[in-house]
C-alpha cells in the first residue's frame, strides 16, 4: 500500500473500496473508480470568502493570490470607499473552480452585523480570511465565532505593512523589522484572546509584497489545512512565485502520474508504428498541458507573473528552453514516445510503489510502463524551467536563497 503522502487523492476509505473493486471487477472496474477521481480532481470547486471592514485591503489581497495587479482585467476594484455592495465572486482566471468571494465591509450601517452572516451565506464558503490594515476589533471577533460556529476555519490578515515601514521611515524613526512585526503579532493576538479568540492564525502581510513578510506562509498554511482535492487545486491556482511553491506543485503532480498511468495501462488502444504496444495518446496531450498551466508556464500565467515581477515577460520566457511550452497535440506526443521508448520497460518498476493496494500487477503493461515514464520526464523538465523562471522574476527568493 502507497504511504499517506502517495495516497494523496484517496481515504483510507477509498483505499478499501479500490482494493474491493479490484477484487471484485478486475483491473477495468479498478480504472473506473480512478477515473472517477480523476473527474473530480477536474470538477471540484473552492469557495473562498475575504471579508473585514471597509478599506482594510479585501479587493488587494484578492488580486495578490490570483497574480493580478488592480490595473488587470478580471482584478477586483479597488477603493478607499466601500466599493463592494454585493458579495462578489472573483474567479481564478486559469483555474476557474478556485473563486474569491470579495464580501462588503462588515459593521456598517449598510451592513449590520445581526444580518452580516445570513446575508453573505457563510455556510458556502470552505474557509475564510478576516483582514484589517489596522488593529482587529470587536467586529472581527464578532465575525471570527460566527465562523467558529460553523466549525470552518479563518485567519486573521494584517494587511499594508508596507505602509506602516514607509510611515516609519518617512518620520526617521528608527526601528528594527523582526521586533517590530513580532510585537505588532503579540499586539493582535493579545487583543484577539481579550475578546475570546483563542490561538488565533495571524499572518502579517503585503498586498503589494507577495514575496516578503508573512505571505508565503499564509499560502503554505492555507494549502497544508485543506484535505485532498480541494487541496490539490488551491495549490495549483496560486502563482508560481517561489522555488517552494515549484516544488511543493511538483510532488502533489507527481501523485497524479501513477493514476494517469494506470488509466493507461487499461484503456491504451492507439497502436504505434515503431512501438510495440497501444498507448493512450489523449491522455499524454491533455496531462502535458495541464502540468504546464499548473506551473505557471503558459502564456497567458507568464504575462501575469512578469507583471507582478515587474519584469519584461520577454526576459521571463528567455528562460524557458523547452518545447513542451509550444504545441502540444497527438503528433508531437507520437515523436516523444518514439524517442523514449527504449527506456520504458527498464523503468517500469519505479512505479510499483505509487499504486495503491495492487502495486505489481502492471509490472507487464508496457502502456502504463511507457505513460509513467513520460510524464515523469516531462513533469522534470517543466519544473527545471519554472523553476528558472522564478529565480529570474524574483532576483532573490526568499524561500530559496541563492
Amino acid at each position: 500500500m502507497a504511504s499517506s503522502s502517495e495516497s494523496l487523492y484517496f481515504s483510507q476509505r477509498e483505499i478499501n473500496e479500490l482494493k474491493t473493486s479490484y477484487e471484485q471487477g478486475g483491473l477495468s472496474e479498478f480504472a473506473t473508480q480512478i477515473v472517477k477521481k480523476l473527474n473530480d480532481i477536474e470538477n471540484v470547486k473552492l469557495n473562498i470568502a475575504v471579508t473585514g471592514e471597509t478599506g482594510a485591503g479585501k479587493s488587494t489581497f484578492i488580486n495578490a493570490m490570483r497574480g493580478l495587479r488592480g490595473c488587470d482585467e478580471g482584478a477586483a476594484e479597488i477603493g478607499n470607499i466601500e466599493t463592494t455592495m454585493e458579495r462578489t465572486p472573483y474567479k481564478h482566471s486559469t483555474f476557474p473552480n478556485v473563486c474569491f468571494w470579495d464580501l462588503p465591509g462588515f459593521g456598517s450601517l449598510k451592513f449590520p452585523m445581526k444580518d452580516y452572516v445570513s446575508r453573505m451565506e457563510f455556510t458556502t464558503y470552505d474557509f475564510f480570511i478576516i483582514i484589517s490594515n489596522d488593529r482587529f476589533t470587536e467586529n472581527d471577533a464578532n465575525v471570527a465565532k460566527e465562523i467558529q460556529n460553523l466549525e470552518k476555519k479563518f485567519y486573521f490578515v494584517r494587511s499594508q505593512l508596507d505602509k506602516n515601514f514607509s510611515s516609519l521611515k518617512l518620520q526617521g524613526i528608527d526601528f528594527d523589522r523582526m521586533t517590530e512585526l513580532e510585537e505588532m503579532k503579540q499586539n493582535i493576538s493579545c487583543g484577539l484572546t481579550e475578546v475570546g479568540i483563542s490561538n488565533p492564525n495571524i499572518f502579517l502581510i503585503s498586498s503589494l509584497n507577495i514575496n516578503e513578510f508573512d505571505f508565503p506562509q499564509l499560502k503554505e498554511t492555507l494549502v497544508n489545512n485543506l484535505n485532498g482535492i480541494k487541496k490539490d487545486v488551491l495549490l495549483m491556482s496560486l502563482p508560481s512565485t517561489t522555488v517552494k511553491i515549484v516544488e511543493q506543485k511538483r510532488a502533489q503532480l507527481e501523485n497524479r502520474i501513477w493514476m494517469l498511468a494506470t488509466v493507461s495501462g487499461v484503456v491504451g488502444a492507439v497502436p504505434l508504428p515503431g512501438l510495440s504496444f497501444a498507448v493512450d495518446l489523449g491522455i499524454l496531450v491533455t496531462a502535458i498541458i495541464d502540468f504546464r498551466k499548473s506551473l505557471g508556464l503558459d502564456d497567458a500565467s507568464l504575462q501575469r507573473l512578469a507583471n507582478v515581477a515587474k519584469k519584461p515577460v520577454e526576459f521571463l520566457k528567455a528562460e524557458v528552453r523547452t518545447p513542451l511550452v509550444g504545441e502540444i497535440n497527438v503528433e508531437f506526443v507520437k515523436r516523444m514516445l518514439l524517442r523514449s521508448s527504449i527506456v520504458a520497460v527498464s523503468v517500469v518498476e519505479m512505479a510499483l510503489n505509487k499504486i495503491p493496494v495492487i502495486g505489481s500487477i502492471f509490472g507487464a503493461v508496457s502502456s502504463f510502463g511507457m505513460t509513467y515514464t513520460l510524464l515523469t520526464d516531462v513533469l522534470d523538465e517543466l519544473v527545471d524551467n519554472a523553476q528558472r523562471v522564478v529565480k529570474v522574476a524574483f532576483a532573490t527568493d526568499p524561500s530559496h536563497p541563492q
